[in-house]
């Protein structure tokens, strides 16, 4: 039997294997799968060709040269797994196209794999574990750290990236992980820039990691924004962190300071009695939902007469952040809705938690931002919206504040 006639009875084999499988609803693809050994035949037949091409061309070319044997390696496909012999020649002067000599994978895309298997909140251990489950081979923890860090260029760049002149709202605050550092376990603050821009667009500025969350800190923060073109922000909204406002201050003084009403109203509850704490509840919803500020005064003055001796810390730490509290007043329902709290930004840290649900702590601070960051590009369909009634929200900023506008975008 010739070559050509083994060949095809190879190739009638495995078209009735592959018939037969179908008939008993057996996979076509997979390791030992009728079409991996077909794929396999096929990458090893045009090898030869590619080979056989070139040792003609070196002949053409005046050079003496022949083959000499193979090297055989296992190569990664999406059909699974495949023995692939690559020839050799004597002069080794011959350089697949197809599979080149170090190569392990035959394009099918396992970087990106391990990358989307990493950004769903997959530890490295997990992600080798499900290569080897859908793929068939051993892949090291550290070649996985390596794969993944192939993104390094593009968060950097990400990270550095020019910003918008003018942004009408941005939300600022921390989620807190574990890390490793220098063999110890400690917490790390993960600072989060989340936007609203002028199209009605939300997005996320940047991404910061720190010891821990603090004013200094976040002077830091606003201080990157500002090397990257963010001139105004007519809004900032914030938690109620000691010294966050006189930060803002310093680095946009025209910004408005939005602070949270739901950090306000939680810190308010922290000593209230049980007995009270409906009671509580309801007096203070009363301030923070009236319709105008003179309003929200009124209901203030109201729960500190029948509140005030009881829990006096509570009417003071009001009346203290009260112009800071009450700046969404100042506005139409459709930005009170977008600002008074900074539930935007925490509903984009519960994403990141939902992702990482169940990881104790991260080897590196690069190890957390690569995975976080990764984890939010996957996702960005869940956080990356329109802001709802945008051009209802225009038409009120450029009627309140036209020299902003005009400045920035006529």
């Amino acid at each position: 039997m010739n070559k050509e006639e083994k060949e095809k009875v190879e190739s009638q084999e495995l078209y009735e294997r592959m018939k037969q499988r179908l008939y008993s609803k057996e996979p076509l693809f997979g390791d030992g799968s009728p079409f991996s050994e077909l794929l396999q035949s096929m990458v090893n037949k045009m090898l030869e060709g590619e080979a056989d091409h070139h040792i003609d061309n070196e002949l053409l070319m005046g050079k003496k040269n022949k083959r000499n044997g193979y090297t055989k390696k296992q190569v990664i496909t999406q059909s699974g797994p495949i023995e692939v012999q690559t020839p050799r020649d004597r002069n080794s002067t011959f350089e697949p196209e197809l599979i080149g000599k170090r190569e392990k994978e035959l394009h099918s895309g396992l970087d990106t794999q391990i990358i989307a298997l990493y950004a769903q909140g997959n530890s490295v251990e997990d992600v080798r574990r499900l290569i080897q489950k859908i793929y068939g081979i051993e892949i090291s923890a550290g070649k996985i750290s390596q794969i993944t860090d192939n993104v390094l260029p593009e968060i950097e760049a990400w990270k550095t990236r020019a910003l918008q002149s003018f942004y009408p709202i941005v939300y600022l605050d921390a989620i807190h992980f574990k890390v490793r550092h220098e063999g110890v376990y400690s917490t790390r603050a993960f600072y989060t820039v989340y936007s609203v821009d002028w199209g009605g667009n939300r997005d996320l500025l940047g991404l910061y990691i720190n010891q821990s969350e603090g004013a200094y800190n976040w002077g830091l923060v606003l201080q990157d924004l500002k090397k990257r073109g963010v001139e105004d922000i007519l809004v900032i909204c914030t938690d109620n962190l000691k010294g966050f406002s006189e930060t803002i201050q310093e680095e946009y003084p025209r910004a408005i300071k939005q602070k949270c009403i739901v950090h306000q109203v939680r810190n308010s509850m922290k000593y209230v009695d049980d007995k009270d704490a409906k009671k509580v509840v309801v007096a203070l919803r009363k301030i923070y939902s009236a319709p105008t500020e003179q309003a929200a005064l009124s209901a203030l003055e109201l729960f500190k007469q029948q509140w005030g001796k009881t829990y006096g810390y509570i009417v003071e730490n009001w009346e203290h952040a009260w112009e800071e509290l009450m700046a969404y007043m100042n506005f139409g329902s459709h930005i009170r809705r977008m600002i008074y709290t900074t539930n935007p930004v925490e509903a984009l840290h519960r994403i990141i938690r939902k992702i990482v649900k169940g990881k104790a702590a991260w080897v590196s601070e690069t190890a957390l931002l690569k995975q976080i960051y990764l984890a939010l590009m996957h996702n960005e369909k869940s956080w990356k919206r329109t802001a709802y009634n945008w051009k209802t929200i225009q038409r009120e900023i450029m009627e309140k504040y036209p020299e902003l506008i005009n400045k920035h975008i006529r």
